[in-house]
């Protein structure tokens, strides 16, 4: 069982990236002119590409679903941070970019700090019944957390808005892989019956709130950093929680411990790397140039004004 549901993970994950990278390019399409306003939302519904990003992504849903049905969530969830070199590699195909050597550096640290950390985790979970006050502890936390995190996005602008709103939304999803798997695991145990009402109210909510923030963060920023944000935060913040709160482990701590904090901290540094040194963003704090052919301004249009001082010398442009 495990082993599917790593497969249904792994799957899920790099089907995410496509479906990141179609709903982003329907956002940027749609929030070019003014932003991401209510008019901008629902247009959405009528951009194919947008739509089709849905259709991806509520496949990757299926899928994850499916895992958390079948493994414990400090299993499934940190599978997730896979789509980030998926997404990065797409993203730079597409744009005809090159990442330097220190985005890649932050992809390597970023992924690699989530293996260990799914690893460590892997190796002492169990599956376990949640209790209703821990789930509803847990719940509480992470809205504050989305809370802050989204009122910071708001006040922002560029890379850091688009950092905020991701952030905001892995936070979410994370609560929401948590939830899913209380959800899946009372029915299968109990039957309808079983399943709490607070936890699929909280569900509902917690995936509508990731949602809407999602949106924002990629009318803000580029996909892949969006992707690094979200994929990173949700595993770990389920992770977080299904350790911390939830009892699914049963040895955490010691060398283990010590571990788990590491991954957790290389996965967050990789992130930041990531934003900090992305094309896009190094484009904004004036580090790189747009190409530039002959008589071309850095915005890449042809140069055809006259400088004053030309005039004055008498040189006119050639016809």
């Amino acid at each position: 069982m495990i082993a599917l549901a790593i497969t249904f993970a792994v799957s899920g994950a790099a089907l995410s990236a496509v479906g990141v990278q179609l709903q982003a390019a329907g956002v940027r399409a749609e929030s070019r002119e003014s932003g991401l306003r209510l008019r901008g939302l629902a247009r959405l519904t009528h951009n194919p590409t947008w739509l089709m990003g849905l259709a991806v992504l509520s496949l990757c849903a299926v899928l994850q679903i499916l895992a958390l049905a079948l493994a414990p969530v400090t299993v499934v969830a940190p599978i997730v941070v896979l789509a980030l070199p998926v997404s990065v590699v797409i993203n730079a195909r597409a744009n005809g970019v090159r990442l330097d050597a220190a985005a890649l550096l932050a992809v390597v640290t970023s992924t690699g700090g989530v293996v260990l950390f799914v690893a460590l985790a892997a190796g002492a979970a169990k599956p376990v019944g949640f209790d209703r006050s821990a789930v509803l502890y847990a719940t509480v936390i992470v809205a504050g957390a989305v809370l802050v995190l989204g009122v910071a996005g708001g006040m922002r602008r560029g890379i850091v808005r688009c950092v905020a709103f991701a952030a905001a939304t892995g936070a979410a999803y994370g609560l929401v892989s948590v939830l899913v798997r209380d959800v899946t695991f009372s029915f299968q145990h109990g039957g309808l019956p079983a399943v709490s009402p607070l936890a699929m109210t909280a569900l509902a909510f917690a995936f509508a709130a990731g949602s809407l923030l999602l949106q924002h963060a990629y009318s803000s920023g580029p996909p892949d950093v969006v992707v690094g944000c979200q994929t990173v935060l949700n595993p770990l913040v389920a992770t977080a929680l299904g350790i911390g709160l939830l009892d699914e482990t049963v040895d955490a701590g010691g060398v283990r411990g010590l571990g788990l904090v590491a991954g957790a901290l290389a996965a967050v540094i990789g992130v930041a790397m990531l934003a900090r040194h992305h094309p896009d963003a190094m484009r904004q704090a004036g580090r790189v140039e747009p190409a530039q052919g002959p008589g071309q301004e850095p915005g890449g249009e042809p140069d055809t004004s006259v400088s004053a001082s030309s005039t004055r010398k008498g040189i006119r442009p050639r016809a």
